[in-house]
């Protein structure tokens, strides 16, 4: 009789614990970018909206300074901004430059720095 593979539990607290800072970085960079191409289409419908109507600018207006939009908008800050520092740093390792372990890891924790620091200052004028 033939057993069939069974599926693997991946317990990824656990699994994201044991990985290096360098691919909790790449991973928070695909993530930025997916937030940021999701929300592309999204905002430019409401930029379209807003310009066009009144109506839609009072309301828009009205729903951005609730808390919770202020947040979603703080989570696609973040998001760009990580993306942005992040790709200059894999530009860099492109050619070649910084892919020694210990560059590398000090790339990522600057990156993570960097991004949260452009975040926060960015958060402060939308608060």
């Amino acid at each position: 009789m033939d057993q069939k593979a069974r599926p693997v539990y991946l317990d990824l607290p656990k699994l994201a614990s044991k990985m290096s800072i360098t691919a909790k970085i790449s991973i928070l960079h695909r993530i930025s970018g997916v937030l940021m191409f999701l929300a592309i289409p999204l905002a430019l419908h409401f930029l379209h909206m807003s310009l066009t109507n009144p109506e839609f600018y009072a309301l828009c207006s009205c729903v951005i300074s609730q808390y919770v939009s202020k947040a979603i908008a703080l989570v696609l800050v973040w998001a760009v901004m990580h993306h942005m520092c992040a790709g200059v740093r894999f530009l860099f390792l492109d050619v070649e430059v910084g892919i020694q372990k210990p560059t590398a890891q000090l790339t990522a924790k600057i990156v993570l720095v960097v991004s949260l620091l452009l975040t926060a200052a960015i958060g402060v004028m939308i608060w």
